[in-house]
């Protein structure tokens, strides 16, 4: 087998070259630290964001658990959204998932989900259960398969066998995740971003955790947001709306972006990643104030 290609020429930092980490963070009217935490399935890599308005850890809205899609990590474009949500007042925290990014694990191999789960679990509730936290609102944020079971990979609400494995991830998913050309651009060029072919133990158990999820979408009784473009080439708007029907949560929402691709915030234009982003704020500020 050939070994991937080598990534597209990259700057230093997803933003460029300059400024440094701690200047563009502060620009932006942030604190940003990086740590390794001992999960009890391995080491992860993450980071936290901080508004440097708060006098503490703990002066913030809420705090955020981030989880990044397959094949990439939480140090590139994905920071944007940890930006974001910082920006508007909450502590966020996100850990590269074992197997991704920095974290331990054989690259691009998810063939035990639920140690992936298990290890960003014990670093998420690590951060809950801390003082500075503990009393405050607590929110979940999943990109793709890090997210809950919306993020089917199939065309079809019950696919067979064969649906799945054909459409399962492949190195064409990063084009057909983005859609402003400059923004797939900077993506590709992700020093970390997995390159090499889907591995056959990451495929069957995304599809026997798809098909586990999709039995369990009656049970989920907590307040959720779903955000789905649709014209996204890799997962399918179907599993969305599922999500939303099935559960018992009496406090659910779904909105559907026409025409935008999977990523709806790091790969389309501007405008319509703040439009996004607007509803994403409009729906966690309201929850923060009931």
């Amino acid at each position: 087998m050939a070994p991937p290609p080598p990534p597209p020429t990259a700057t230093k930092y997803f933003w460029g070259d300059s400024p440094e980490p701690d200047e563009y963070y502060a620009s932006l009217g942030l604190r940003h630290a990086e740590a390794y935490f001992q999960s009890p399935c391995g080491r992860l890599f993450t980071h936290s964001f901080h508004p440097l308005s708060a006098a503490s850890d703990g002066d913030v809205k809420g705090v955020v658990f981030m989880s990044h899609g397959y094949g990439s990590d939480s140090s590139w474009m994905f920071q944007n959204i940890a930006i974001s949500y910082a920006r508007w007042g909450y502590a966020v925290f996100c850990a590269d998932l074992l197997g991704h990014g920095r974290s331990d694990g054989v690259r691009g191999y998810l063939g035990d989900t639920e140690a992936v789960a298990r290890a960003a679990l014990s670093f998420f509730l690590s951060v809950r259960r801390s003082g500075a936290y503990a009393s405050l609102p607590a929110f979940l944020f999943g990109e793709s398969w890090a997210a809950p079971p919306p993020c089917s990979p199939t065309s079809a609400p019950r696919p067979t066998p064969a649906d799945t494995w054909a459409v399962m991830p492949d190195k064409r998913m990063v084009g057909r995740s983005i859609r402003d050309p400059a923004k797939l651009r900077v993506i590709a060029s992700n020093p970390r971003l997995y390159r090499g072919s889907p591995r056959v133990g990451t495929m069957r158990e995304l599809a026997r955790v798809t098909a586990l999820l999709r039995e369990s979408f009656g049970e989920v009784a907590a307040p959720f947001l779903v955000v789905h473009g649709t014209d996204d080439g890799v997962t399918s708007p179907e599993g969305s709306r599922m999500l939303y029907e099935r559960p018992a949560s009496e406090d659910k929402s779904l909105i559907l972006y026409d025409g935008m691709y999977q990523s709806v915030i790091q790969g389309e234009s501007d405008e319509n990643r703040d439009r996004v982003l607007a509803d994403m704020r409009a729906w966690i500020d309201e929850r923060v104030r009931r």
